[in-house]
């Protein structure tokens, strides 16, 4: 039986790493929900939307990768926080033309767990900053 800890680890890594939904979606409960204060993110609701928002923003950043800073799990909460710093340079596509641009943008996944799987994701995340870091803003 996979603890929620290795569970969030498993979905953290193939969600940072662009899998996408159809990798992502073992990881969690049918309909699970997404929410962040993130202008890029407003309209994301579900986590299927935002692992499929991340697997096309690799094809934009197409060098990004993710180090971990902190991993923590919560177990009378039921939930799992994990701290990362997500580093990319603008190499192919997006909103503008390739800026050649790097952020190193900090962010951190609240992901609350019901039955063993995540039902809701919340990332707190600056995105402005990466966005100005990009060209993009």
């Amino acid at each position: 039986m996979t603890t929620i800890t290795e569970a969030a680890k498993a979905f953290f890594d193939d969600c940072e790493t662009g899998k996408g939904w159809q990798v992502c979606k073992a990881y969690c409960t049918p309909g699970a929900t997404f929410s962040a204060q993130a202008e890029p993110l407003a309209d994301v609701k579900t986590l299927e939307q935002y692992t499929d928002w991340m697997k096309g923003l690799l094809t934009v950043l197409t060098d990004g990768r993710y180090e971990i800073k902190s991993f923590a799990t919560d177990a009378e909460r039921n939930n799992v926080c994990a701290y990362g710093v997500f580093t990319g340079t603008h190499l192919a596509g997006g909103p503008k033309p390739p800026t050649g641009k790097t952020t190193h943008t900090d962010y951190v996944y609240v992901m609350q767990f019901a039955g063993g799987k995540i039902a809701h994701m919340t990332k707190i995340w600056n995105a402005g900053l990466a966005l100005k870091d990009l060209g993009w803003a």
